[in-house]
Parts: structure tokens; C-alpha cells; sequence
């Protein structure tokens, strides 16, 4: 089965598995998806990444180890919402004076730039603009 959008796939898998508390996701991988996997991690929104080849298939998959705090009774995901904003039918592009807060500052916006999958922050530091991916709070 193909998938129109991997991205908004990827999002999604992750926010059923933070609502039924699953310490992990298994995701099909792609270069852009290992990207916003790592700055997940980086940013602190996820435990870990790894990227491994599939069970019966050649194909390699992304398996996510997601982050939660407190207690286990009072257990809460680190991500507390993903939302995907450019979505194949509708592109959503920022110059570098452009790039959305997300919370006011709380939470971080991904980006597509020339340079790179990044953050908001560090495509204005760049003085880069691109395609808004995600927002992530």
C-alpha cells in the first residue's frame, strides 16, 4: 500500500502510540523521517532513534523510543501535540522573517531548507527560509 503522505503518517503513528502510553513506534523509514527523528532527539521530545532493516523484507524501518515523565501512575508523553502544517496538496513555504513560533516559543517548528531538515530556530539563525514540515509542542 502507498502512502500519499509519509510525513503526516509518521506524525500520526507517533500520536496513537503516546495516547495508549507504547514505550515505541515502528515507522518505515526514509531519509526525511530519520531527519525529524533526530531533531526529536536532539530537541528532547524522544528517548531515542535507530534505524533497522524490517522483520521479512529488505525494507528498512525507524523505530522510535518515545519519552514520558513522571511517575507510572501519573505517567505524561514529552510531545504533547504534532501538527502537520504543508501537506502534498498544499504547500506551506516561510521566508526567514516568516518562520512561525509555535506556543511562543515553547514548542519547535521543523523545516525543509536548502541547508537541510531543521529547526525554526536554527534556519533563522541561518537566515534561511523553506517548507514548514511540522510543529512540535
Amino acid at each position: 500500500m502507498t502512502i500519499s503522505d509519509p510525513i503526516a503518517d509518521m506524525l500520526t503513528r507517533m500520536r496513537n502510540a503516546l495516547m495508549v502510553e507504547h514505550a515505541k513506534v515502528v515507522i518505515p523509514s526514509s531519509r526525511i523521517k530519520v531527519a525529524i527523528a533526530k531533531i526529536l532527539k536532539d530537541e528532547g521530545y524522544i528517548a531515542n532513534y535507530s534505524e533497522r532493516s524490517g522483520d521479512n523484507s529488505s525494507r528498512q524501518v525507524l523505530r522510535i523510543q518515545l519519552k514520558y515523565v513522571g511517575e507510572r501512575r501519573s505517567r505524561r508523553p514529552v510531545i504533547s501535540g504534532l501538527e502537520r502544517v504543508s501537506k502534498p496538496g498544499c504547500r506551506v513555504y516561510a521566508g526567514k522573517r516568516e518562520i512561525p513560533w509555535v506556543r511562543s516559543g515553547i514548542g519547535i517548528t521543523i523545516l525543509s531548507t536548502p541547508k537541510g531538515v531543521m529547526t525554526g530556530q536554527r534556519a533563522r539563525q541561518l537566515g534561511v527560509g523553506g517548507e514548514i514540515l511540522c510543529k512540535v509542542w
